[in-house]
C-alpha cells in the first residue's frame, strides 16, 4: 500500500469518499469523521440505514429492557446499538472487522473496552432490516467463525425469531422459527431467561391523550 492510498482511506469526512470495492481496516474506520454508520466485515464496508423503522426500534427496546432486568443479578452486561464490536484477525495482521449488532451480551469483562467490545460477545441479537443478507449470511458466518455462542435473528415484520447455538464442531445449529404461536421461549445460554413472544411482537397503537 502506498502512502497516498493509506491517506485516502483515513480521515474521511464524507461517506461518499468510501470506495465500497476497497478493503479497509479498523484503524481506518477509527479515523472517519462522518455521521453515517458503517460496518466492516473482513475489510468490506457496509453502510447501515440511518434510522430504523419504528417496529425495529420497538422490538429492540423491549429486548434490551427485558435483558437488562434479567442480567442485573448476573456477571454479564447487555449493550444496544450503536456500539462497536471488533474482532482481531491474526491472519490479516490487523483488525479489519467491526460490526454494530442491535444487541449483544458480554460476560467476560476483559472484552469491554473504552471504544467498544473486543472479541466475541456471548450472545448477539440482530433485528432484520432492509439488508437481510448481511445478518443472515455475512454476519451469520462471522459470528459462527468468531465463536459467538448464541445468535438470535428476529424478523420484526413476519413475527418470527430463530436461535442459533454453537455445537462442539463450532458450527451453528438453528432452532425452529419461533412465532407468537409458540408463546414463550427460553435462551439456550441463559435458560432462566423466558421470552414472551406475544409481548415481543404485539403492536402498540399510539394513544392521543393530548386533546
Amino acid at each position: 500500500m502506498t502512502a497516498s492510498t493509506a491517506i485516502q482511506k483515513r480521515n474521511l469526512t464524507d461517506v461518499n469518499q468510501l470506495d465500497f470495492n476497497q478493503l479497509y481496516t479498523y484503524e481506518d474506520y477509527c479515523t472517519w469523521q462522518f455521521p453515517e454508520r458503517i460496518e466492516l466485515i473482513d475489510g468490506v464496508p457496509y453502510q447501515l440505514m440511518s434510522a430504523p423503522k419504528i417496529i425495529h426500534q420497538r422490538i429492540s427496546m423491549r429486548l434490551s429492557g427485558w435483558w437488562f432486568i434479567f442480567l442485573q443479578t448476573k456477571p454479564c452486561e447487555v449493550f444496544a446499538a450503536p456500539i462497536d464490536v471488533y474482532f482481531p484477525n491474526p491472519n490479516a495482521g490487523k483488525k479489519n472487522t467491526v460490526v454494530q449488532p442491535d444487541l449483544c451480551i458480554v460476560c467476560n469483562t476483559t472484552k469491554i473496552e473504552e471504544k467498544g467490545i473486543s472479541g466475541a460477545p456471548d450472545l448477539v441479537i440482530e433485528i432484520l432490516s432492509n439488508d437481510k443478507k448481511r445478518d443472515t449470511h455475512f454476519k451469520f458466518n462471522l459470528y459462527q467463525r468468531e465463536g459467538v455462542r448464541e445468535y438470535w435473528v428476529v424478523h420484526p415484520e413476519e413475527d418470527w425469531l430463530i436461535i442459533y447455538t454453537l455445537n462442539e464442531d463450532k458450527k451453528y445449529i438453528g432452532s425452529k422459527h419461533y412465532s407468537v404461536e409458540d408463546e414463550k421461549i427460553n435462551s439456550v445460554l441463559f435458560p432462566e431467561f423466558e421470552l414472551d413472544l406475544r409481548k415481543l411482537f404485539e403492536a402498540q397503537t399510539p394513544k392521543n391523550d393530548l386533546n
